[in-house]
């Protein structure tokens, strides 16, 4: 079996053969399914994701339901993801990995559904990450909320390497 960081290299040599619009073409798909799935149509309280430039684009999707539903996004402190929910006051800095996150107190509550990216996925559920365990590490607290991963057609694959510390999505989303 092809090991994380070799998996990981395989995806970013495939990201590459897309271009940005092909990508957000892609994104569009993936987020009008999200928008249509019961789990999200039910859901008051989403943790969402700022996207990276190589991930499915969530920007457009926060900004349309930031006022319908309490829209929840990481923020990275240290080893940690730090929640944070949009307000219409919130401001936005650029964080650690040039990701736009939000700047208020921390969220202290549960989840309807958390939506998750990654650099890989499997049919079984597993998620191959960027290789920190932020994620993880998040998810292991809320292992009875539905997670749903988002990624392009490409990096869901057969097999995703797995270890124990390794936390399942409950679905995938792809185009």
């Amino acid at each position: 079996m092809v090991s994380k960081q070799e998996l990981r290299a395989n995806i970013k040599l495939l990201k590459k053969q897309h271009s940005m619009e092909e990508r957000q073409a892609q994104s569009d798909i993936i987020m009008r399914k999200l928008e249509q799935h019961p789990d999200f149509i039910k859901a008051k309280i989403v943790m969402l994701y700022s996207s990276l430039p190589d991930e499915v684009q969530t920007q457009g999707f926060i900004e349309k339901w930031r006022q319908q539903k309490r829209i929840i996004l990481p923020t990275v402190v240290g080893d940690d993801i730090i929640p944070v929910e949009l307000t219409p006051e919130t401001n936005f800095a650029v964080g650690d990995f040039n990701i736009l996150e939000p700047q208020n107190e921390a969220y202290i509550g549960g989840y309807d559904l958390i939506i998750v990216p990654g650099v890989a996925f499997d049919r079984q559920g597993n998620r191959l990450g960027r290789g920190k365990g932020y994620y993880d590490r998040f998810l292991c607290q809320h292992r009875a909320t539905k997670k749903i991963g988002l990624c392009f057609d490409f990096q869901l694959i057969d097999n995703v390497p797995v270890e124990e510390n390794d936390i399942p999505m409950d679905e995938i989303i792809s185009r």
